[in-house]
């Protein structure tokens, strides 16, 4: 075990607020980060969370949330057209005025719901890949509903219960997980129930299409040439790329975008300067024993590398205690029905940040070890 590791081991109590600073500078960006990315995917996840290898959007289309996603209906067959596609859907939905029925007396709430629609049929290109067999039974029932866990709360609405969507009665018959939206709550339908509600689309534009091949492995592929056959009215998009975009979208909204940008700001200015003090200070508790490392030979150069050390290690710890922040914060969330999302590049860059930090106060607080000559030990 080196110097510096055993150092901050056994007198942990003077680098623990380098370590806090640290790890609520962590929690400070990754939080409004997560809930940023949370909100993006809450919108997209009965897509994204689709069995489809493609899907098809507007030419024009930058991304599932803006950019216009509707393809002439008329594309449907010609896409069936290639020889490798085996399934194609267009997602339905629509907006409606949710309200319950309260049996104890209670006001009875009313709420604009988005509804989504899927085929509730194994195999199916639009039902969610996280769908159990229990959800899906029971969207097969004419005028069912299924609405997230999360929302039952705020829809006054349980498993059984009879609920109005634009007036016309539908029954709750699945509670699912995994699908919070702290905007809109979503109400997931069959398409049949969504035509006999009277709200599915006939319009000649309609989309995103959802597209199946016999062969995931060649999804690149087969989007390169379906964007060839299809021109200018549509463009295809491989799921991990619509995606990717998907998310970029939401980090690339002015306000958001701000936001984040002074978060890391505010971050970067608490975590250096209450980190390099907490050094600055524990080292200076310590400069009789640097003092008598010197005095037995050790260079000033190995000094400085072992400050630098204990900043590492004490950026490590911070990088520890903020991974056990975040996941108590995305507890509490989840439990609130806010959803939150960490991507990798999110907690990679989050990670070398502190890091960067922790070795930059570490480097200010170099100039305390002038004090550390051997010829104090005599005072």
């Amino acid at each position: 075990m080196s110097l510096a590791l055993s150092t901050l081991i056994y007198e942990w109590r003077r680098y623990l607020a380098a370590v806090i600073a640290l790890a609520f500078s962590g929690l400070l960006i990754l939080a409004q980060v997560g809930m940023f990315a949370g909100i993006g995917e809450a919108f997209t996840a009965t897509i994204e969370r689709s069995p489809a290898d493609i899907m098809v959007l507007g030419p024009k289309a930058e991304n599932l949330m803006g950019g216009g996603s509707g393809v002439p209906r008329r594309l449907m067959p010609q896409v069936y057209m290639h020889p490798e596609v085996v399934q194609v859907r267009d997602l339905d939905g629509d907006g409606a005025l949710w309200q319950n029925f309260p049996k104890d007396g209670s006001k009875r709430k009313r709420e604009f719901v988005n509804i989504s629609a899927i085929d509730p049929y194994p195999g199916s290109v639009t039902l969610p890949t996280d769908y159990t067999e229990e959800w899906r039974r029971a969207l097969i029932e004419p005028y069912s509903v299924a609405i997230d866990s999360s929302a039952q709360g705020r829809l006054g609405a349980r498993l059984g219960d009879k609920v109005s969507l634009n007036g016309k009665t539908v029954r709750v018959r699945a509670i699912i997980t995994g699908y919070p939206n702290m905007m809109s709550p979503t109400v997931v339908v069959s398409r049949d129930t969504l035509r006999m509600l009277g709200m599915a689309s006939g319009a000649q534009r309609v989309g995103p299409l959802m597209i199946k091949i016999a062969d995931p492995a060649r999804a690149e592929i087969v989007r390169d040439q379906l964007n060839k056959s299809l021109g200018t009215s549509a463009r295809a998009w491989t799921r991990p790329e619509l995606a990717k975009a998907n998310a970029d979208a939401m980090f690339k909204e002015q306000i958001i975008g701000v936001m984040l940008g002074f978060s890391v700001f505010l971050g970067i200015i608490i975590g250096t300067a209450i980190t390099s003090q907490t050094l600055r200070g524990a080292i200076l508790a310590s400069i009789k024993e640097f003092a008598s490392l010197r005095a037995l030979g050790v260079s000033m150069p190995s000094l400085r590398i072992i400050v630098i050390e204990l900043a590492f290690w004490v950026g490590l710890a911070g990088l520890a205690m903020t991974a056990v922040l975040v996941a108590a914060v995305g507890a509490l969330a989840g439990a609130a029905g806010v959803p939150m999302a960490f991507t990798p590049d999110a907690v990679t860059g989050v990670s070398v940040l502190l890091v960067v930090i922790a070795m930059g106060s570490g480097l200010l607080a170099l100039g305390i070890l002038k004090k550390s000559q051997p010829a104090d030990l005599l005072r």
